[in-house]
C-alpha cells in the first residue's frame, strides 16, 4: 500500500489536461473509484485556479490535504472506547473478521479493559472455536453456545456474563450472510431488541471489516452491509501486502462510513486505530 501515490506527479512539467488525466487515472487503480476520483480532480482544479499554481508538484501537497480532509474522523471517534460498549462484528467469511476481533480484543485487553466476546456466529461450522483459540491468544474469555443454536440465545448468555463480571467492553461476532439479508437483518434486529432490553445504557458500535486487497468489491460488501444494519464504521484489513489504499477513500467518501481500524500484519497487534494524516502521508511516500 505505501507509496501507491508517491509517482502520480512524475515527468509532468505543466499543469494540463494530461496532467489531470494522469491524477484521475491513478486514482482510479488506486481503488479510490470512478466518482470519488472525479470528485477530488475537481476540487484540485478549483485550487490550481484559486490559488494561481504553476508547477505540478505544488498540486502534491493540495490533493494530500484534500484527501486527508475527507479521511478525518469526528473527535468523537473513539468516544465508544471510554465507556460501557457492545461492538457488533459483522462480514462475510475470508475477510479477517475473526483475526479482527481477536486483534480488537488484544488492544483492548492491553490497555486495561476488561474484555468479553460472544461467539454468535452459530451458522459457519467451527465459527465459535477459531474465535475461542483467538480469546485464548488475547487472554480474554469467551462465551459461545452449540453450532445452529439461536443467535440471541449465545448474546443472552454473554450479557448475563459481561453484567456479573463488569465487563467494560463486549464484542459480539455475528454472521456475515450476504446471501440472505433478510435473516442477517432479522437476526441483528433481534439482538439488538435484547441488548435494549437487558443491557441498557450501554454504547453500541456496528463495525464491518472488509478485505483491503479486494477493491471495489469492498465497497460493494460495505453497501451491502450498510443496507442491513446501521454501521458506525469499518475495518480494512490486510493493508500490509497489496492493498492499494484508496478503497478506504471511496467508501468514507461514497458510503459516510467512517475507517476506526486497520490492519496492517499477522500478528495479533498488528492492528492500529486509523490516523488519516499517516495513512494519506503513506500513500504518497
Amino acid at each position: 500500500m505505501a507509496g501507491f501515490f508517491s509517482k502520480i506527479f512524475g515527468g509532468y512539467k505543466q499543469i494540463d489536461e494530461d496532467f489531470y488525466d494522469e491524477i484521475f487515472e491513478k486514482l482510479v487503480t488506486g481503488d479510490v473509484g470512478v466518482r470519488t476520483s472525479n470528485e477530488i480532480v475537481e476540487r484540485l482544479r478549483d485550487q490550481v485556479k484559486e490559488n494561481h499554481i504553476k508547477s505540478p508538484e505544488e498540486c502534491r501537497e493540495f490533493l494530500k490535504n484534500n484527501i486527508k480532509e475527507q479521511m478525518r474522523l469526528d473527535e468523537d471517534a473513539f468516544a465508544f472506547e471510554k465507556e460501557r460498549s457492545v461492538i457488533f462484528v459483522i462480514g462475510i467469511n475470508g475477510v479477517g473478521k475473526t483475526t479482527t476481533i481477536g486483534k480488537l480484543a488484544a488492544m483492548y485487553k492491553n490497555e486495561g479493559k476488561r474484555v468479553l466476546l460472544s461467539a454468535a456466529d452459530t451458522f459457519r461450522a467451527a465459527a465459535a472455536e477459531q474465535l475461542g483459540e483467538w480469546a485464548n491468544r488475547a487472554g480474554v474469555e469467551m462465551v459461545s453456545g452449540k453450532e445452529g443454536q439461536d443467535p440471541s440465545s449465545v448474546l443472552f448468555d454473554t450479557i448475563q456474563s459481561a453484567k456479573a463480571k463488569q465487563v467494560d467492553v463486549l464484542i459480539v461476532d455475528t454472521a456475515g450472510r450476504l446471501h440472505n439479508k433478510k435473516n442477517l437483518m432479522d437476526e441483528l434486529e433481534k439482538m439488538n431488541r435484547l441488548i435494549n432490553s437487558y443491557y441498557p445504557l450501554v454504547h453500541r458500535e456496528n463495525l464491518v471489516v472488509l478485505d483491503g486487497t479486494t477493491g471495489q468489491n469492498a465497497l460493494n460488501q460495505a453497501r451491502e452491509f450498510s443496507e442491513v444494519t446501521k454501521l458506525t464504521g469499518f475495518i480494512m484489513t490486510k493493508m500490509d501486502g497489496t492493498a492499494r489504499g484508496g478503497i478506504a477513500v471511496a467508501i468514507q467518501s461514497e458510503l459516510k462510513i467512517p475507517v476506526k481500524y486497520i490492519g496492517v500484519g499477522e500478528k495479533i497487534t498488528d492492528l492500529k486505530r486509523f490516523n488519516a494524516d499517516e495513512y494519506v502521508d503513506s500513500l504518497f511516500e
